[in-house]
């Protein structure tokens, strides 16, 4: 038995991270903001100046380079941890030119944790934890002071840990409420398998596959023949747990690396994809018989159903997917015109 393919979610990371890059650098413009503002309105000795000035250029060249040089459009989680490694580290040097544990960017470490929370994931946030602990601490023993000074500020580090846990645990769940909604809008609810956005998304890689390495690829599309006397006879639940049946031997028949979804109603499309559609026609001819040999029962009523199908396969049946979908459709009707329960193939009297 094969499984439905998964959905491709390369694309959806990309955007996701490139989201998050618009993000890092907003955050980055903010910093060197409030770092000169700092030194306008709150000018220091002329050495701490000249640092936070270099500072503040340094991440200048560092943002235009991510975003609008070598760097930008390389959206990934790596160059988002690196962003943010470059922001702690602004940070702390800006902190430790500006009063140390006393500075008024102290609180910015907070901004750094929760985007790591929501851009990294639990181990990196924890990660990122250490470091703004680490920070904390070096920041701390810049000067010898008195244990009892060490003691007393022991607590303030709790904060990090605190809210590096809980907005991984918030990011946690927004995550998984997020690969929810991505199934679902990928998925046909009624049986679980592709609906006809993801089938395009996943066709449209296949094709280009097979364009660049000459490969072929045959598309079937399958109809149930007595869905409506069905629904008349015993209601529409009767009708969906035949839709749901024959998608469950559907998907018994393909291999993992086809694609396969609910079209509309009771209609399913195939792809099967490096192949012709001479050699798969036994598998679709394996189909048709099982849904015809395996009857089902409901509410005490044994109902028996059969198939009609159609199958055109690339380059001979059309140039791209939609023409050999269309191909595929006249074919199956073919069938049905033909006494239904049966297979029919593009240009083989199709």
């Amino acid at each position: 038995m094969n499984e439905t393919p998964q959905p491709d979610t390369t694309r959806p990371s990309q955007q996701r991270y490139k989201g998050y890059d618009r993000i890092m650098g907003n955050i980055s413009w903010l910093l060197i903001v409030l770092v000169v503002l700092d030194i306008k309105l709150l000018p220091g000795d002329a050495s701490g100046t000249i640092f936070l000035a270099l500072f503040c250029i340094v991440l200048f060249f560092y943002n235009l380079n991510a975003r609008y040089g070598l760097l930008s459009r390389r959206y990934s989680a790596f160059k988002t941890f690196t962003d943010l490694m470059v922001f702690l580290a602004f940070i702390v040097a800006v902190c430790w030119h500006t009063g140390k544990l006393s500075s008024p960017f102290m609180s910015l470490i907070y901004l750094i944790l929760m985007a790591s929370a929501l851009t990294q994931g639990r181990r990196v946030t924890y990660f990122m934890a250490g470091l703004a602990i680490a920070s904390y601490a070096l920041l701390a023993s810049a000067e010898i002071r008195e244990s009892s000074y060490y003691l007393s500020n022991l607590l303030e580090v709790f904060p990090f840990m605190l809210i590096a846990h809980l907005g991984a645990m918030l990011a946690g769940e927004g995550e998984s409420a997020r690969q929810e909604v991505e199934r679902l809008s990928l998925t046909d609810e009624v049986t679980g398998i592709n609906n006809m956005r993801n089938f395009f998304l996943l066709s449209d890689i296949q094709e280009k596959l097979a364009r660049r390495y000459t490969r072929p690829y045959a598309i079937c599309m399958i109809d149930a023949d007595n869905l409506k006397k069905i629904n008349d006879r015993h209601g529409h639940l009767a009708g969906t747990l035949l839709i749901q049946k024959v998608a469950r031997m559907i998907t018994e028949n393909v291999r993992s690396s086809d694609i396969c979804a609910r079209y509309g109603g009771d209609e399913f499309v195939i792809m099967f994809n490096e192949t012709c559609k001479q050699d798969v026609a036994v598998a679709v001819e394996r189909i048709v018989r099982g849904m015809e040999a395996t009857p089902f029962d409901f509410e005490g009523t044994t109902i028996t159903t059969t198939l009609s199908a159609g199958l055109a396969g690339y380059p001979e049946d059309g140039d791209d997917v939609r023409a050999v979908m269309a191909n595929a459709d006249e074919a199956m009707y073919a069938s049905k015109r033909g006494g239904k329960n049966c297979l029919t193939i593009f240009g083989n009297g199709g």
